[in-house]
């Protein structure tokens, strides 16, 4: 339970309340120095109506008699010789920043109240312009007499004006109560109706009132004497060593929390960017009312440099600047983000050299001038001179990452020997956290880097296809897997479709993956049946290792036959999905054993497709989730699969999000979408020639006819010119069967010509007296892409010409 007691005539007035919680005076004062707002906590503190109170100057209600006095000591003291003065400056507007303290108000009648006190500057385009709260000391008693660490906190529902916009900036004054913990205590008080005082042992405030009791007068001026014999690094005087051994240890054990506070408070996750806000804002208000960050270059893109002292060439970043000024007063000046190198008589030059921290008491004019002559059309004089500044290196493993430039207002006591000490600790720590975000931020990049190097970049048409691909890595911390997809273009306008898993996580499973990729790619391109593939795969997989383990999934769609070709390794079956109708279904494929296992058969299944269907292959990091049947995400797959979509990347986002694979996923995915569009019977055109240089003339003749009938009539003689050769070297080589001259219009217009020689020509330097030569030559030079291919019963030459725009 809190007593308090109404000295306006109310009488005593009893309140309840829970264990360590007592009323607290919230008052409000503007620019003028009148009261704007009394709060039911201040009527009972102090004994003044709310009515009396409003309006009324802060100075008159709140009157300074005299300091605390000793436990059981009745010695009256002067007015003069507490912690008042410090009171009424703030009540004056004496004092820009935040203050606190413990003093003993008089109220009326013959009531001295003891009380702790904190002032907080409010800046904003409101009429306020001081927050004052206090408490009674009394209240915060423990039962052996000591008065606990107190953090303040007050209740939302505050009523005066402006009270809304002071309670969302709440945590930016008492940076040490979170808008969470500020919301429990007020859920836990509502009934009470006022704000209140929470103990706390690790909650602290910027400003923290002396906590322990009031001195006498004599025992104050002793240790304000051996105060500032510490301050100036003389021995202090025999007869008040006590006091300064007091004093000292009190400065060090404040210095050791302050440093372990700010311990917890910095390196909360690996993130650079959340790390260096997190080191600016540890040190403002409570050490500093400045603090600057500035890093090198490479630390901010978390890069890798060079050993050795940086020199007046090194570019430094500004990442933060935290203050307690105005808000936008160092924005334009010092604006975050600027990248700028520091003359060598700076003491910031002589910081980042040294490694070790330099001091400035007071920046004078002409150091301010100094400065400032770096910043080009700003003048930032008015913003440093007059300041205390302490420039501290921001170091781990003896290397500078960057720097810290505190600065504190002109009214704060001066930066001493142990602030340097404090400071370069903080540094140190904060260095450390520093770096190692660097570093993740180092890993990471090269890990996504690496991940983009071995993922293919499949454009989004290819012959007869649209398609689209996604992949996920399985957790954050590991961005790089074994899983991969990839399109494949072969002859004949047909694409193979891959996608595979190798078993495993991390860089390990990624080196495999690539390796098996290539070969997948390779021997694609040699144009081997989907069987067979798996077959060479699985032999190259035993040969590299018995860690060689994956499944895979290889299909070969042929536009002008409408038909898919598959072959399985242990992989989940792809979906159709039927354009008539939305059907879908998983293609029941021999299931085969994966990559790696070795002496199993792989076979090949035929499937006929029309315009327009589409087909799904994925790996299981989408389907299967620990602890449920695959069957159930399978089922998933196929109906969100069908479900329609504007676009082909829209079809791929439904079945991400149908799968819930954005949340709880800790396995990598890889997803591969086609649809197949097919080619029109009237956009391929066909003739059979028979072993006859002759024969030519006729293909050259009838290339040009079936262009012209196409509309591509400006490509007639490129074509012909091309087929011509490629005709004329079939002719020439080929044994028995008759020689075969395809022309197909797709994205491209593709020119084709089979013959029944197993020899592939290869592109040679051809001399002007080479009877051979020259027309591959003259097809590598003008066609947009050509190339060569083995089939079952010889060979295929074939190029490209890119169609003309319409």
């Amino acid at each position: 339970m809190d007593r308090g007691t109404d000295r306006a005539g109310q009488g005593t007035v009893t309140e309840p309340a829970e264990p360590g919680r007592v009323p607290l005076a919230v008052v409000v004062v503007d620019r003028d120095g009148l009261v704007s707002h009394w709060s039911r906590g201040a009527r009972r503190l102090f004994g003044v109506p709310k009515d009396e109170a409003i309006g009324r100057t802060a100075l008159d209600l709140l009157p300074v008699s005299g300091a605390l006095p000793e436990e059981r000591d009745a010695t009256p003291y002067a007015a003069d010789d507490g912690l008042g003065p410090d009171l009424e400056s703030s009540l004056d507007g004496g004092l820009s920043y935040p203050a606190a303290g413990r003093a003993r108000l008089t109220a009326p009648g013959d009531h001295r109240v003891d009380v702790l006190w904190w002032a907080y500057p409010l800046v904003g385009p409101g009429p306020e312009r001081l927050l004052v709260l206090a408490a009674d000391a009394e209240g915060l008693r423990t039962q052996d007499g000591a008065v606990e660490r107190i953090a303040p906190g007050f209740a939302l529902h505050t009523d005066f004006p402006g009270a809304e916009d002071l309670t969302r900036r709440l945590p930016e004054i008492l940076p040490s109560m979170s808008v969470g913990e500020s919301a429990r205590i007020v859920a836990q008080i509502l009934e009470l109706g006022y704000p209140i005082l929470e103990f706390s042992q690790n909650d602290r405030v910027p400003v923290t009132p002396d906590w322990g009791v009031a001195r006498r007068a004599e025992r104050k001026a002793r240790r304000e004497r051996a105060a500032r014999a510490l301050a100036a690094g003389e021995p202090v005087p025999e007869e008040l060593r006590d006091e300064g051994e007091d004093l000292e240890y009190a400065a060090v054990r404040e210095r050791l929390e302050f440093l372990n506070e700010v311990s917890g408070r910095i390196g909360t996750s690996l993130d650079l960017s959340r790390t260096i806000v997190e080191v600016s804002r540890a040190v403002v208000p409570r050490f500093t009312d400045v603090a600057g960050t500035y890093l090198r270059e490479q630390v901010v893109a978390g890069e890798e440099f060079a050993d050795g002292v940086p020199d007046t060439t090194t570019l430094w970043h500004r990442v933060a600047v935290e203050h307690t000024d105005e808000p936008g007063r160092w924005d334009d000046v010092v604006p975050v983000g600027e990248a700028m190198p520091f003359p060598a008589h700076t003491p910031f030059f002589q910081c980042m050299t040294s490694g070790e921290p330099v001091l400035v008491p007071r920046i004078s004019e002409e150091m301010g001038h100094a400065i400032a002559a770096q910043f080009e059309k700003r003048d930032i004089r008015p913003l440093i001179t007059g300041r205390s500044m302490l420039v501290v290196p921001l170091k781990a493993r003896n290397v500078v990452l960057g720097f810290m430039i505190l600065l504190r207002h002109p009214e704060r006591p001066v930066f001493n020997d142990m602030d340097r000490v404090t400071g370069a600790e903080l540094a140190a720590r904060a260095g450390l956290v520093l770096d190692n975000a660097r570093m993740y931020t180092f890993q990471e990049n090269v890990a996504e880097t690496l991940q983009d190097s071995m993922l293919p970049h499949i454009p989004p048409r290819l012959s007869g296809c649209d398609i689209a691909t996604r992949y996920l890595p399985g957790t954050q911390l590991g961005r790089v897997g074994g899983d991969w997809f990839d399109a494949v273009k072969l002859h004949g306008g047909r694409t193979a479709f891959v996608v595979g898993d190798v078993m495993g996580h991390g860089l390990d499973s990624a080196a495999k993956m690539g390796q098996l990729r290539t070969a997948v790619q390779t021997m694609a391109g040699l144009d081997l049946p989907p069987a067979q593939l798996l077959r060479k795969l699985d032999d190259l997989a035993q040969r590299l290792g018995d860690t060689y383990l994956a499944t895979c999934l290889y299909a070969v769609y042929d536009p002008i036959a409408s038909e898919l070709r598959l072959a399985n390794a242990g992989h989940i079956p792809p979906v159709l999905v039927r354009a008539d109708g939305g059907r879908s279904d998983l293609l029941d494929l021999p299931t085969g054993a994966p990559i790696g296992v070795g002496g199993v058969p792989f076979e090949a299944v035929t499937v006929r497709v029309e315009p327009g269907d589409r087909l799904v292959m994925c790996t299981d990091g989408l389907v299967e989730v620990r602890g449920e049947d695959i069957g159930v995400g399978l089922a998933t797959l196929c109906e969100s699969a069908a479900h329609p979509a504007a676009s082909m990347d829209d079809a791929c986002d439904t079945i991400i999000r149908a799968l819930n694979t954005l949340g709880g996923r800790k396995d990598d995915v890889a997803l591969l979408m086609a649809r197949l569009n097919g080619i029109e019977p009237d956009d391929v055109a066909a003739w059979r020639l028979a072993l006859d240089p002759a024969e030519v003339a006729r293909a050259r003749a009838a290339v040009r006819e079936q262009l012209h009938e196409w509309g591509l009539a400006k490509l007639a003689a490129s074509a012909e010119l091309l087929a011509g050769e490629l005709v004329t070297n079939a002719v020439r080589h080929s044994h028995a069967r008759p020689v075969e001259l395809r022309l197909v219009r797709g994205d491209t217009l593709l020119c084709e010509v089979d013959d029944d020689e197993h020899e592939l020509p290869t592109l040679i330097d051809a001399g002007p007296l080479d009877d051979s030569g020259r027309g591959l030559r003259v097809v590598s030079t003008l066609s947009r892409e050509w190339g060569t291919s083995r089939t079952r019963t010889g060979k295929t030459v074939w190029f490209e010409l890119t169609l003309p725009r319409r």
